[in-house]
């Protein structure tokens, strides 16, 4: 099994970090600030915790370090989530779906919203699972990458497919097989995220926007476009307009991406980088159009007439955020039965319903249509066919990797 050390971050990936917990997808909400009040932002201290203790090396491991599981005996699953990412009543109280799970088959969830952001929640569970120890939670919840370097280092545990028949049944085909981990052996998407191009209609008077090169090229548009911050997300798509696939892209490809994006900073085509404030630019027509997630753009549509989206014939990216079984968690069989009832329809839908990301869930359409019928229409959140055959997930990346291109990636942003 690989050896944890601890090493600091340099200061382009802690700069990326730093970006992220204040303006990109780690600042959100997981129901976006559109509709929560509560933000995502760092906590005080999260990001000197973070460099403190550093992120750990990729490599290979021979998975995670199982315990006594004491799920027959006791009664119960500890289950960590991010902030407003479940349904709840009038009230703003109560799970209807953590109570349904509960009345069905006797565990009770203890549900706590303790995930900010990867990053500062990395540091709280990093002392207890490199000294082998339990960290009291049996489902954590992460972003693809942070869920990468756990499995890397064996710090999470491989899941019995015996307690997962819905979820191995129902799981999307885009959601599959992640680089990181083939075949869902250690974890299953919770909900998804995809970068489309959203557009204020008004804004553009008639100028069609289709692709990220209409973006980048279209002297009509000029100081009117915006870009992430987020490297993956923004990186991603201008691969993919250049043909590349990011799954399988080479150091000359990314250097051509950020080539392209360089020419748009220097003309004055591309306004800013932005991360979640670019929902207050869009729905102004401060921007004409801009890359934009997609569970942003549901609530803006519904907020503002005005505002549509695109999905590129070249694609899109899509990411997840996961649930994974970290080591020593002592209700592994409990836990494992609730990821596995949120891949039924039923369940899957009442949440679908209630945050507007991307439902992982095949065959959950027609069960979300008798509660929101527009939802279940919404490409957004029940991708077809078509739109799940255009998903593109941003390939793992090395230490090496990562410091180098969030090097590039700073100095275009000016981060």
């Amino acid at each position: 099994m690989e050896q944890y050390e601890p090493d600091r971050l340099s200061p382009a990936r802690a700069a990326a970090m730093r970006r992220s917990f204040t303006s990109g997808r780690a600042a959100l909400t997981r129901r976006s600030l559109l509709r929560a009040s509560a933000g995502g932002a760092l906590a005080a201290g999260g990001l000197g915790t973070l460099s403190a203790c550093g992120i750990p090396p990729a490599g290979k491991t021979e998975g995670g370090v199982s315990s006594d599981d004491r799920s027959k005996k006791e009664k119960v699953v500890d289950f960590s989530n991010w902030t407003e990412y479940m349904d709840v009543d009038e009230s703003g109280r109560r799970h209807p779906t953590l109570e349904a799970f509960t009345k069905r088959t006797g565990v009770k969830v203890k549900y706590t919203e303790d995930i900010n952001d990867n990053g500062e929640f990395f540091g709280k569970i990093q002392p207890q699972l490199s000294a082998g120890q339990e960290t009291g939670r049996d489902i954590i919840v992460l972003t693809d990458w942070l869920a990468a370097r756990l499995i890397r280092l064996g710090w999470v545990q491989k899941l019995d497919p015996a307690n997962l028949p819905h979820a191995f049944a129902n799981l999307s085909p885009q959601f599959r097989n992640p680089d990181w981990d083939p075949g869902r052996a250690y974890s299953y998407p919770w909900q998804g995220i995809s970068t489309v191009i959203a557009y204020n209609k008004k804004a553009l008077d008639g100028v069609e926007v289709k692709t990220v090169s209409d973006l980048l090229d279209n002297p009509k548009l000029k100081g009117r476009v915006g870009f992430l911050t987020e490297m993956r997300d923004t990186v991603g798509m201008v691969l993919l307009d250049m043909g590349k696939d990011p799954a399988r892209f080479s150091d000359d490809d990314y250097d051509a991406a950020i080539a392209r994006l360089q020419k748009g900073v220097d003309s004055g085509q591309i306004r800013r980088f932005t991360g979640n404030d670019y929902t207050a630019d869009i729905s102004k027509g401060d921007f004409a159009a801009c890359l934009a997630w997609a569970g942003d753009v549901v609530q803006l549509k519904a907020d503002n007439p005005d505002v549509d989206f695109v999905i590129p014939d070249s694609g899109y990216i899509t990411s997840s955020d996961n649930m994974l079984v970290p080591n020593k968690a002592r209700h592994k069989t409990n836990a494992e039965r609730l990821m596995d009832y949120y891949y039924e329809p039923g369940p899957a839908a009442q949440l679908a319903a209630y945050i507007n990301f991307v439902c992982p869930v095949d065959g959950v359409k027609d069960e979300l249509a008798k509660i929101d019928e527009d939802a279940a229409n919404n490409p957004l959140i029940i991708p077809d066919k078509a739109m799940q055959d255009r998903s593109r997930a941003f390939r793992s990346l090395s230490p090496k990797e990562e410091t180098a291109y969030e090097e590039k990636f700073a100095k275009l942003t000016g981060a």
